[in-house]
């Protein structure tokens, strides 16, 4: 197994093309501070370039996913002082710009799928982290609140926009007026959460390595062709669907997924292929 370097607020290990990625701040629930959020935008923008990466798995060591912001935060804001004044970070070119976005959407703009894995609190700004993945498995009893109203603040990392398109406008907006807090059952049921399972993390590093197990380049083109979804004309999402197709029938990979298949072995793909 080995590691990427980061700060400690976020550890990572690799292997087998998995991306373990772990908030680690369990003291304090995985609570956002500026050290979290410089830590998850840096492991995220490492991991984006990573070539051993085919899947990322996200979770929160300790009892929680991430309980949200720090106290401390708070206790700034109500001075006036904003976020982005205390996190030093090279500056976006992306659509996320501001420092809490970053720290939620880098997850989606990696190449290669993501899987929260949540358990216990996703509040506010961690529960916006978990929707930056693309999937996401939670536990039965795991809590989940777009928790900003209850500050008497809207959600501001992402979720405003990401969160219609899981749930739907209108359960958005019940969701984000009261801050109400939703199990991990209704969350399935309301697709705020993709499915449940006792072991969130095990469930998903066990989907993680069947992942791994696939061509890598047609995971990342599925990947770029399901996010074009809704988001843009048919026409583009339909060329697109083709030029994508064309890239990968007769490339080396996808003739190894036909010979193992036929020869019922697993195959071994070709990461620079």
């Amino acid at each position: 197994m080995s590691g990427i370097d980061g700060a400690d607020r976020v550890r990572v290990t690799v292997t087998g093309g998995i991306a373990d990625v772990r908030l680690s701040r369990p003291d304090k629930r995985n609570a956002l501070d500026p050290a979290m959020f410089e830590a998850l935008v840096t492991t995220g923008e490492r991991l984006r370039t990573e070539p051993r990466v085919r899947v990322v798995v996200l979770s929160g060591e300790g009892p929680d996913f991430c309980a949200g912001l720090d106290f401390g935060a708070f206790r700034a804001m109500a001075e006036g002082e904003r976020l982005s004044a205390r996190v030093q970070l090279p500056p976006s070119d992306g659509p996320a710009r501001a420092t809490g976005q970053r720290a939620a959407h880098v997850w989606a703009e990696l190449p290669v799928p993501v899987i929260a894995a949540v358990q216990g609190n996703a509040l506010g700004g961690g529960l916006q982290i978990a929707l930056g993945a693309d999937i996401r498995i939670v536990a039965p009893d795991a809590r989940l609140s777009v928790r900003e109203i209850v500050w008497g603040l809207v959600p501001d990392m992402t979720g405003s926009q990401l969160l219609p398109e899981l749930v739907g406008r209108d359960v958005a907006k019940e969701l984000t007026l009261t801050g109400r807090t939703v199990g991990g059952t209704e969350a399935v049921t309301i697709g705020l959460a993709t499915r449940a399972d006792a072991d969130p993390l095990g469930a998903a590093l066990a989907l993680a390595r069947e992942i791994a197990g696939r061509s890598p380049h047609a995971v990342r083109a599925a990947k770029r062709l399901l996010d074009l979804a809704g988001r843009v004309d048919l026409a583009t999402g339909f060329a697109a669907e083709q030029a994508e197709i064309g890239a990968l029938i007769g490339s080396p990979n996808q003739v190894e997924a036909v010979t193992a298949g036929f020869e019922k072995r697993a195959p071994v793909f070709d990461e620079s292929s």
